[in-house]
C-alpha cells in the first residue's frame, strides 16, 4: 500500500507552517486551498455528465441510485441520498447510501469495515440490487476495498457503475465503468479527506442528484415543485413556490395548496391549466411528470 504516491496523502508544501500561524492566517490559507476545489471539478465535467446522464436513464428505467463508501465518503453519499426525499419527492428507496459499518458507522468510527471487499458486496446483496440500479463508489483516496467488492457485484449483475475518487488513476476506476477523478491537490492538513476532497466530493454528489432530478421532471424553472411539506417551513416554502410558478397570489397558493392534497406540482398545474385535480393529474401523466408537458 504506497500511500505517498496518493495526492490525498502528500503534505502540502504551503501549509506546512500551520502550527505557527494566527488565526487569521489560518483561515485566509485555508479558504486559499478550498478555492481550488472548484476549479479541479470543473475539468471533470465532461465525466460527471456521462454519469449523471445514466442516473436518469436508471431512474427511467424504474431504476435507483445507490452511493456506497466508507468514513467521511460514505456519510456524504448517505447525506446526499437522504436530501433526495424532502427536496424533490421521491421515496427513500429510490436514492440510498451505503456506508461500510452500517448505519453506526455514522458517528463512530467502525474498525476494520472498509477493509472488505465482500461486506461491500453483501451489503448491495443486501438491497436486492438489480441490472436497472447505478451504483456510485466514493473514495477519496480511490483503493477502498469496501467500495471496490460492490463495485464488482454490481458489475457482475449488469448494474451500471460509476466511481468518485480524488487521486488521478485511483485504483477503484478501474473497477468502474464510468470513473470520475478530481484531483484539488495535498490537503490543507495532511491526510485529512473530510476537507478538500470532501468538498469535492460534496460537490459532484449534488450535481449527480440534482441534475438527474431535473432530468426527471422533479424541477419547474428552477423551482422544486416536488418539495415534500413535511414541517411549518416547508409548507410555506410550498405555498410561495405555487405563487412564483403561477403569478399568483398568496391566498389563492394556499386554497389551491389544500385543493391539491398538499402537492405542489399538482396545485401548480391545475392553476396553469385551469383544471381539476383529476384532469391536471392526468395531464401530469401524459407529460411524463413535466410541468411544461402539461401547457
Amino acid at each position: 500500500m504506497n500511500l505517498e504516491k496518493l495526492t490525498t496523502e502528500r503534505r502540502n508544501q504551503d501549509t506546512m507552517n500551520l502550527d505557527e500561524l494566527t488565526v487569521k492566517e489560518a483561515l485566509e490559507k485555508m479558504n486559499q486551498e478550498d478555492q481550488k476545489v472548484a476549479v479541479a471539478v470543473k475539468e471533470a465535467l465532461p465525466q460527471i455528465e456521462a454519469v449523471t446522464k445514466s442516473i436518469i436513464n436508471a431512474f427511467n428505467a424504474g431504476g435507483r441510485l445507490i452511493y456506497m463508501g466508507a468514513g467521511t465518503s460514505g456519510r456524504l453519499g448517505v447525506l446526499d441520498a437522504a436530501e433526495c426525499v424532502p427536496t424533490f419527492g421521491v421515496e427513500p428507496e429510490m436514492v440510498q447510501g451505503l456506508i461500510a459499518g452500517g448505519q453506526k458507522a455514522m458517528t463512530i468510527a467502525v474498525e476494520g469495515a472498509e477493509d472488505s471487499q465482500e461486506f461491500g458486496k453483501q451489503d448491495l446483496v443486501g438491497l436486492n440490487l438489480t441490472d436497472k440500479d447505478i451504483v456510485i463508489g466514493i473514495a477519496a483516496s480511490g483503493r477502498t476495498p469496501y467500495v471496490i467488492g460492490g463495485l464488482v457485484y454490481a458489475d457482475s449483475i449488469g448494474a451500471a457503475t460509476a466511481s468518485i475518487s480524488c487521486n488521478k488513476e485511483a485504483e477503484i476506476s478501474r473497477y468502474a465503468q464510468m470513473p470520475i477523478e478530481v484531483d484539488a491537490g495535498p490537503e490543507f492538513l495532511t491526510g485529512s479527506t473530510r476537507l478538500k476532497s470532501g468538498t469535492a466530493q460534496k460537490l459532484i454528489l449534488n450535481m449527480l442528484s440534482t441534475i438527474s432530478m431535473i432530468g426527471i421532471g422533479k424541477v419547474y424553472n428552477n423551482l422544486m415543485v416536488d418539495v415534500k411539506p413535511t414541517n411549518e417551513k416547508l409548507v410555506e416554502r410550498s405555498k410561495r413556490i405555487i405563487m412564483e410558478a403561477t403569478n399568483c397570489d398568496y391566498s389563492t397558493a394556499s386554497n389551491y395548496f389544500i385543493k391539491a392534497d398538499q402537492n405542489v406540482k399538482l396545485a401548480i398545474v391545475m392553476l396553469l391549466t385551469n383544471t381539476s385535480k383529476e384532469e391536471a393529474t392526468e395531464k401530469l401523466v401524459q407529460g411524463n411528470n413535466f410541468i411544461k408537458n402539461t401547457i
